[in-house]
């Protein structure tokens, strides 16, 4: 995008003071889970979707940590996104990861998107994998040419405030990133009431659009309806052959209950697909290799000792492999210092 065009994107008056009339109160009741299953066109399920707000801490400020999470398969085909944010209480990216995943027949498409708050700058780190390429970009953007930005994380407390408020204020546009992580133009408008079985319930809904148009004239629009207490009823993708729908009543938080609770099943753990957990396996990844390349550096005995007992073993191609080693290694075992043991040792 060229500096002039990117000088045009700004966020409409009335969406920068929405932003700026959230309360407390506001974030508050935003503080619950949804829960949808993923439908095709036919009914048949697909998948499932869910996200979260609680409250945190980031760096010992107080904020919302936002988690949202897609799984399931079209055409077949295993895809998902995860979404884990903090995010302060002006709707600001303190830090957020969004990872989006396509497993074809022969290769997986993998994509990473690390945003951080660092000073006065938003810096975007964006890790697409595909067979064996993997492609790194990173992108700064000033705070200062952020005003009225939206992240993917920010949307969902976004729209549960405004079906809460039951009314969205007219060419309401914040500024958010598109697929390629490309600064764009984010729409928010109103779709009106309409009605929706959920359970054995017939239930009023008020739908939201939200349409992110890109700089090269493309767009994506996602239609979401709420109930009155700002749980989620539905949402879609415009295009796609898949809906996330409600299928019980949770219970409402304005002091509603209903005598249905509503039972989620228990979802096998993907730890491949979760960002935390797949984060934290390749720390220790990496911990234990930096570990083991100490210890040998440490020790450059162990090499020539595991290739000889390897060109002997192969030598001999003994049938028993454990009673081999036991007598290969038998006489280092006399050379250890006050006849040490490994079993002494640990």
């Amino acid at each position: 995008m060229e500096e002039n065009e990117t000088e045009k994107l700004k966020a409409s008056v009335n969406a920068v003071e929405f932003i700026h009339g959230i309360g407390s109160r506001d974030l508050d009741d935003c503080l619950f889970a949804d829960s949808l299953v993923t439908v095709s066109d036919s009914g048949r399920e697909m998948g499932d979707f869910s996200v979260s707000v609680t409250k945190a801490s980031y760096n010992e400020e107080l904020c919302y940590l936002v988690h949202a999470n897609s799984h399931g398969a079209i055409d077949d085909i295993p895809c998902g996104t995860s979404i884990k944010a903090y995010i302060s209480r002006k709707l600001e990216i303190l830090e957020e990861n969004h990872h989006e995943y396509v497993k074809l027949e022969k290769q997986t498409v993998d994509r990473k998107v690390h945003i951080v708050r660092q000073d006065d700058q938003l810096v975007v780190n964006r890790i697409i994998s595909e067979k064996e390429e993997v492609k790194t970009q990173t992108h700064t953007f000033p705070l200062s040419s952020l005003k009225g930005f939206v992240s993917e994380a920010s949307n969902f407390l976004i729209l549960r405030i405004l079906a809460r408020q039951k009314t969205v204020p007219e060419y309401m546009t914040f500024l958010s990133f598109d697929a390629d992580t490309v600064l764009s133009k984010s729409v928010y408008r109103a779709l009106g009431w309409k009605k929706q079985m959920i359970g054995e319930e017939l239930v009023d809904i008020f739908g939201i659009e939200r349409t992110v148009s890109s700089a090269n004239d493309s767009s994506a629009t996602w239609h979401c309806y709420f109930m009155p207490d700002g749980h989620l009823a539905s949402r879609v993708q415009l295009g796609s052959p898949a809906i996330m729908k409600l299928l019980h009543l949770p219970l409402l938080l304005d002091g509603v209950e209903k005598d249905h609770i509503p039972v989620f099943e228990k979802k096998p753990l993907i730890w491949e697909e979760d960002i935390e957990l797949y984060s934290k396996f390749l720390d220790r990844k990496e911990e234990l290799k930096a570990d083991y390349s100490s210890y040998i550096r440490q020790h450059p005995e162990l090499k020539p000792l595991m290739a000889d007992f390897l060109q002997f073993l192969l030598l001999r191609k003994p049938q028993d492999v454990f009673s081999f080693a036991r007598d290969f290694f038998a006489p280092f075992a006399s050379q250890s210092p006050s006849g040490k043991t490994h079993n002494d040792s640990q």
